[in-house]
């Protein structure tokens, strides 16, 4: 059964209370499948966050950096890569749950990844996170988990992602 844990974390001068799923192995993610989770913190999209992840990936299409001629384009202002949005569900589930009891884990890959709405420079998001399916699998446990960014004051997310993490437990 998860428990839930509370952290308060000072992040730019502000004291948030925060609080996590906390599963106590990964075969405990089992009882929390089809349940939603809850939601993590919300992070603005910065310019500065999209010119840092163009820079990283070589990518600087006028849509994501040039602020002036996007102002004039098809979304009315620069947008993030949906690269970036997706990049940023890994920091946002482990704001929704944390498991432990295990050796080690490994980024196993993602499933149906949708970038349904464009996040714009500025724009306020957050993940929330639903435990899909978690099998046993050779040596571990495979969980899949839902990740929905949802754009605040947007009708639809900018993105959904389904996150596959393998669990080594410990022996």
């Amino acid at each position: 059964m998860p428990t839930l844990a509370l952290a308060l974390t000072l992040r730019t001068g502000i004291l948030a209370l925060m609080a996590a799923v906390v599963f106590e192995s990964p075969r405990d993610l089992q009882g929390a499948v089809g349940k939603h989770l809850g939601y993590s913190r919300w992070l603005t999209m910065t310019q500065d966050r999209i010119d840092e992840f163009a820079d990283a990936t070589e990518d600087h299409q006028w849509i994501h950096v040039d602020v002036e001629a996007a102002k004039s384009g098809p979304f009315g202002a620069t947008i993030a890569h949906g690269y970036l949005t997706l990049s940023l569900v890994s920091h946002f589930i482990t704001q929704i749950m944390e498991v432990r009891g295990f050796e080690f884990a490994v980024n196993y890959g993602t499933n149906k990844v949708r970038f349904p709405a464009p996040v714009r420079s500025g724009a306020r998001i957050r993940g929330g996170a639903e435990v899909v399916s978690v099998e046993e699998t050779k040596g571990g446990i495979m969980s899949v988990v839902r990740v929905t960014v949802e754009i605040e004051g947007e009708d639809r997310p900018g993105c959904i992602a389904e996150t596959v993490s393998l669990y080594f437990p410990k022996p």
